[in-house]
């Protein structure tokens, strides 16, 4: 057993037990500040654009007189101080504590709940998307602003990342989110996770969660950095793709590479096949739901 570097011994039981874990103020203020001067940047370049691109995925509403941003995507590839984050203790301490000290980098990107509109996440499960070998799979989101109740916080279903990777599917085809009731799951026993800016919330690749628009009159954006274990391959069919291993090997944050898959009786559905068109993100492919569970912004 390795010596944790950060998280206590009740800390990883809780993670281990419910599949998500919250760490108050665990980021500098002075990296959330630059962040934030990050996003402002990305805003103004949103400005005059007409649709999405490689960089900026736009809310539906969105105008190019009245720029809404709801995703910044791979923010660690157009953002050095995001990319520094990822790659820093901070960030890397906690994930070695849970998943071992060899972790490969999955995906970023920066959701953007931005106030009175900013667009809902359906419910859903990580792993339905990138199935692999094993499920030291999770992701941690760092809290731009604080993440109260009311501003559309991430919400999980405690313990479900021990059960099965739910239907994620309409008609025959994958659409990147899930009808509660028909998983036998109720509403009311999902927990918001809320905390002040600079906090980080850690959850499981196989907990079911999402979050509802944002209504209120307060910004919600966090930046969720995707990773696994370095041993946890994709499965075939799996939207995880690399160009090579050589590719592969260059997203290793710490630790050391494998070509020795480790495997795990996991449960496991592919995500296939997919829509006709190939959609940028998850808030397009969900548009293929027949049951939403959250309002559609304005």
């Amino acid at each position: 057993m390795r010596k944790r570097e950060v998280l206590t011994d009740e800390q990883a039981g809780f993670y281990n037990e419910n599949g998500y874990l919250v760490l108050e103020n665990r980021v500098p203020m002075a990296t959330i500040e630059a962040i934030r001067a990050e996003i402002a940047r990305f805003e103004e370049e949103a400005r005059g654009m007409t649709a999405s691109n490689d960089r900026l995925d736009l809310e539906d509403s969105h105008r190019p007189d009245r720029p809404r941003i709801r995703r910044i995507k791979l923010p660690h590839k157009i953002s050095a101080v995001m990319n520094a984050l990822l790659r820093s203790d901070t960030i890397l301490a906690p994930v070695r504590d849970l998943i071992g000290a060899d972790v490969r980098l999955h995906n970023t990107k920066l959701n953007m709940k931005s106030a009175g509109y900013g667009a809902a996440i359906e419910w859903h499960q990580d792993f339905a998307f990138y199935p692999h070998t094993n499920d030291d799979v999770l992701a941690v989101g760092v809290i731009i602003d604080d993440m109260g109740e009311e501003n559309g916080p991430l919400m999980v279903f405690p313990g479900s990342h021990k059960g099965p990777v739910h239907d994620h599917h309409a008609d025959g085809v994958f659409t990147g989110g899930m009808d509660l009731a028909a998983c036998g799951l109720d509403v009311a026993d999902a927990v918001k996770l809320t905390g002040p800016a600079g906090s980080i919330s850690i959850h499981h690749g196989h907990i079911v969660h999402g979050s509802a628009l944002n209504t209120s009159n307060r910004d919600r954006r966090l930046l969720f950095y995707e990773m696994m274990a370095a041993d946890a391959f994709p499965i075939m069919g799996s939207l995880t793709t690399f160009e090579s291993i050589a590719e592969y090997d260059s997203r290793m944050l710490c630790g050391k590479p494998t070509l020795t898959p480790r495997l795990k009786d996991v449960a496991l559905r592919i995500p296939q096949p997919q829509p006709a068109k190939q959609y940028a993100s998850i808030y397009e492919i969900q548009k293929g739901l027949k049951n939403r569970a959250f309002a559609v912004a304005d």
